[in-house]
């Protein structure tokens, strides 16, 4: 090989080279570039526990998963449960925004403590949908029921319970945890609802959204007051309910309790006699539309399309909502209700200890 001809394959071998090294580096910022892009086929879903309510699990879970499914192929969920831990949540919420998650559905365990979080999550541009519960912080959107008017509801069907006898009866009320915000809301509209129609409420404590701490409220509230201290128990929720009927009856006491949730046991007490109504929030609407605000996100959407109202928060003003209606579920109306839904069959509901109270109140 001449002089020429070696220069030639030294520089051509040279090019090669370098073309070579460009295109690793090019494919090394790519991957880099492509972490950095995050998961932007993922969404996060964060609940905040499972002790106090089979809801969940139950309903709120599979529905936001499904409609995600149906509206995205190709995304998936990314699902943790915070079992009643704030610290728990929190980790699972970094976890998610280390994975690179762009959205997350957040229903805050305790939403008072999700300020700092949601703002390094808008920082690094992750979105969150808060979901059941109001967070603090910039939240990108927020789906709820009118929980004021939840309260409302509750505090006007155990004056319904009450009947006549309202104006003359003493309630003790077992609230939700402090640290909820919901809880609050659901507070406000029970004593909309109840002060200044019935004589007093003697007695108001916080269960904690906790059914054992709830059983023992209420049995302070039996050593206090006595068997005839007290004619009817406001109830926050469902699981609570359990607890203090529990308590109730152990102590030989019959007074109107009611709940919030519409979970089977309830339905199931509520055909029994043991509690007086429950409050249905279509889980399923409210699954799917924070599902369809999270995949508006994800896909740089607007989400007033879905999120047509505005709320408030403690740190931030004028956040895009979607409330919905609740309803109130009494042994009369239960065909109506869940069943028309399909949130239960009556198969579900009148199984064999429930059967002949099924056939007297006409569930089918």
């Amino acid at each position: 090989m001449n002089a020429t001809m070696r220069r030639a394959v030294i520089a051509t071998t040279g090019i090669s080279l370098a073309l070579s090294m460009a295109a690793c580096g090019k494919a090394g910022a790519d991957k880099k570039d492509s972490a950095a892009a995050g998961d932007t086929k993922s969404i996060g879903l964060l609940l905040p526990e499972n002790a106090s309510s089979t809801r969940y699990e139950s309903f709120d879970r599979p529905f936001i998963e499904a409609k995600v499914k149906a509206l995205c192929a190709d995304c998936k969920v990314l699902y943790s449960n915070a079992e009643g831990s704030a610290a728990k949540q929190k980790q699972q919420f970094d976890t998610l925004i280390a994975q690179g998650v762009k959205v997350i559905v957040l229903d805050a365990f305790d939403a008072k403590s999700t300020q700092s979080w949601v703002q390094e999550a808008a920082a690094k541009g992750v979105k969150v949908v808060a979901y059941d519960r109001l967070a603090t912080g910039p939240v990108s959107a927020y789906v709820s029921f009118d929980n004021e008017k939840v309260g409302e509801l509750q505090g006007q069907a155990l004056l319904d319970a009450l009947g006549a006898k309202a104006a003359d009866s003493d309630i003790v009320m077992i609230n939700g945890d402090e640290a909820d915000p919901n809880a609050a809301q659901f507070k406000s509209g029970a004593h909309k609802a109840l002060d200044g129609k019935v004589r007093k409420v003697v007695y108001e404590q916080s269960g904690e959204w906790k059914p054992t701490v709830a059983g023992q409220k209420i049995g302070a509230a039996i050593t206090q007051f006595g068997k005839t201290g007290f004619q009817a128990v406001y109830s926050a929720n469902d699981g609570m309910a359990g607890a203090i009927i529990t308590q109730l009856k152990g102590a030989g006491i019959t007074v109107p309790v009611g709940g919030q949730d519409a979970g089977l046991d309830a339905v199931q007490r509520i055909v029994a006699g043991d509690q007086a109504y429950t409050i249905y929030k279509a889980y399923k609407p409210l699954a799917d539309n924070a599902a369809e605000l999270a995949v508006d996100l994800l896909q740089g959407k607007d989400v007033k399309t879905v999120a047509s109202s505005t709320v408030d928060s403690a740190t931030d003003k004028g956040i895009p909502a979607k409330l919905l209606e609740p309803k109130v579920v009494t042994k009369a109306n239960i065909n109506d209700t869940v069943i028309a839904d399909g949130l239960y069959k009556a198969a579900d509901i009148c199984t064999a200890d429930f059967a002949a109270a099924c056939t007297t109140a006409g569930i089918k």
